[in-house]
């Protein structure tokens, strides 16, 4: 059933109520024109003020076309469900037309996807439910259906990672590299329109609607740059970047890629047109899918292999172990950085061990605690190969090795995050001992000593085994009584002579003087001068062996310690008994001079009585 069309109240009896009201009914609606495309949907707002009755209002809407501007045609009623004429009624029918109540005295019209024919003058109208006719009853804009002009396109990758010849591509970029994805999107539409472009990204094989495709970074209308919640920090240190290139092109590059960009990436464009009330609209939106893109994780491919295999050696010859790093990983440079070094765990300790030496990710070389001052050197020998080599093994060296290298990404201000790491099997290394064994017997000399005199201390050494050129070093250790007991925790140094034959003293406690030297060919003597109380204790030596290597640096080869020998300072006899001669000869003077004084006193009073 058609409606006609909404009917005016009689103009004599409005301009008879303009004298009697001060308020009086308005329709409202949004400026006009307004340019939508064909497609794509719009909503049109109707509201009612001034009016009198229920807060409950229905609209009627028309449309009026440019072939026939007086021809009213109903498109749709609050009140009537079959207002609408033939050419409506299907889409009515469908939901593709709808109106709906916003609030009692408010609507929109929608339609979700307009057609050519739908352009022309647009009325809504409000049935009159006020005692008197007074203001008006119906608000027009006129709509105009532009064609879509809007395109946009997939541009090739370019050179950056390995695209497959797929549509659309298959692109593969490893971890830490950069990817570069760009579109074209323009418009042919001939008004003022402003085009939006936004890239997103949906999980791998996974439907495409607004709610799964999460953006990444796009250009609005203003021309500003916004990123997707998640990649807004990278936005910021400028990892993640979004350029225009020309008049039509659109660039987007996602620096140091991670596991979490794989999925397929879509170019979305969408354009503006400004409304006469200021307000910008959205007019059109296409997609495009630019590929599916899958990120080679380090961690992934990094793999390490040493060479080559079990080693047995003698001490003093040179030991070199190979490290090859392989994998398909990108070369170091401006995206990825490696450092690869060796570690060494004795025979039997548990973990990976202490770090021997390493090359960092500049190229720069160092070596781990306890080997400064050792002919060691780590260095790059091919494209993925390092070589480790020490110039003269040493039997402590003997252990497991391993090889660790960590691949890292670069990111913005050149700052490294360690993406991957992997170690090696481990490489059994056996360095044969010298065979030193050692003996050492220590004794005072004299067997007593007493307080002011040089205490003299001599140890006698044995060597069996071990190589040409092997040289001694002794030391000599005391441990002093503390709290009438002995601790071999609290031992200290009191002197020694090196394997280069220099003397190293310690402090004693009294400030003497000491000395050490070598009185025989193996045989060490310390001497200390005014031997005082604060020197008692027990007394060893501590012989060692040490063997010098080509390369001039030394190790021990063994050790030995000799039984205990006892200082004690004793006091001479004379100085035992001069503090009692001292107090018995004070003892005497006082009491001769008591009974001296007490006689002549009484002999003095005898003589003045007579």
């Amino acid at each position: 059933m058609g409606a006609l069309g909404p009917t005016p109240p009689p103009p004599l009896l409005l301009l008879l109520m303009l004298g009697v009201r001060c308020c009086a009914r308005e329709v409202l609606v949004p400026e006009g024109p307004l340019y939508r495309v064909a497609g794509t949907a719009i909503s049109i707002s109707c509201n009612v003020t001034g009016y009198e009755g229920l807060d409950q209002q229905d609209f009627e809407w028309f449309l009026y076309r440019p072939e026939a501007p007086e021809a009213a045609l109903g498109i749709v009623s609050t009140r009537d469900s079959h207002f609408s004429y033939a050419v409506f009624g299907p889409r009515v029918a469908a939901g593709e037309v709808q109106v709906q109540h916003l609030q009692g005295d408010a609507v929109v019209l929608k339609i979700t996807r307009l057609q050519a024919q739908d352009a022309g003058v647009y009325e809504c109208y409000t049935p009159s439910t006020d005692a008197h006719y007074l203001g008006s009853y119906s608000g027009k804009v006129e709509l105009r259906v532009l064609p879509d002009g809007l395109q946009v396109s997939a541009t090739s990758p370019g050179p950056r990672g390995r695209q497959a010849p797929t549509s659309p591509p298959r692109l593969t970029v490893h971890e830490g590299q950069e990817l570069a994805l760009g579109c074209l999107a323009r418009s042919s539409t001939q008004k003022h329109t402003h085009l939006a472009v936004s890239f997103g990204r949906a999980m791998p094989e996974a439907p495409v609607v607004r709610g799964t495709l999460q953006e990444v970074v796009g250009l609005r209308p203003d021309l500003a740059v916004e990123a997707g919640a998640p990649y807004a920090e990278r936005l910021a240190v400028g990892e993640l970047r979004l350029g225009k290139e020309g008049a039509e092109r659109y660039r987007m590059v996602v620096g140091g890629a991670q596991a979490e960009d794989a999925g397929t990436y879509h170019c979305t464009a969408t354009e503006w047109i400004q409304d006469p009330d200021g307000s910008w609209a959205q007019i059109a939106e296409k997609r495009t899918v630019l590929a599916h893109v899958d990120v080679q994780t380090l961690s992934s491919q990094l793999a390490v292999a040493v060479g080559p295999g079990e080693r047995r050696i003698g001490p003093g010859e040179p030991l070199e172990l190979l490290c090859n790093v392989s994998g398909a990983l990108p070369p170091p440079g401006r995206h990825a950085a490696y450092s690869v070094g060796w570690e060494m765990a004795p025979a039997g300790a548990p973990g990976p061990g202490h770090l021997v030496a390493q090359l960092d990710t500049e190229g720069v070389g160092s070596l781990g605690s306890g080997y400064e001052g050792r002919h060691i050197a780590m260095e790059k020998v091919a494209s993925r190969t390092y070589r480790l080599r020490l110039e003269a093994a040493r039997p402590s060296d003997a252990g497991t090795y391993r090889c660790l290298a960590k691949a890292y990404i670069r990111g913005s201000g050149a700052r490294l995050r360690e993406a991957a790491s992997a170690r090696s099997r481990p490489l059994p290394v056996h360095v044969r001992e010298e065979g030193v064994v050692l003996e050492a017997v220590a004794w005072l000399a004299g067997g007593t000593v007493y307080r002011g005199e040089t205490a003299s201390l001599l140890c006698n050494i044995s060597v069996r085994g071990g190589p040409p050129g092997l040289r001694l070093a002794t030391s000599w250790w005391v441990e002093r009584p503390e709290d009438g007991e002995l601790s071999s925790a609290s031992a200290q140094l009191v002197g020694g002579v090196g394997q280069d034959g220099v003397a190293e003293l310690g402090v004693r406690p009294g400030g003497s003087p000491i000395s050490v030297e070598l009185v025989g060919p193996r045989s060490h003597r310390l001497r200390l001068h005014s031997l005082g109380p604060e020197d008692e204790g027990v007394y060893h030596c501590a012989p060692s062996a040490w063997v010098q290597h080509a390369d001039y640096s030394w190790y021990q080869a063994g050790s030995a310690r000799s039984g205990p020998v006892t200082v004690y300072p004793y006091t001479h006899a004379l100085d035992t008994l001069f503090v009692p001669l001292l107090v018995g000869a004070g003892v005497a003077l006082v009491t001769g001079a008591t009974v001296l004084g007490t006689i002549t006193c009484c002999f003095m009073k005898r003589l003045r009585k007579q």
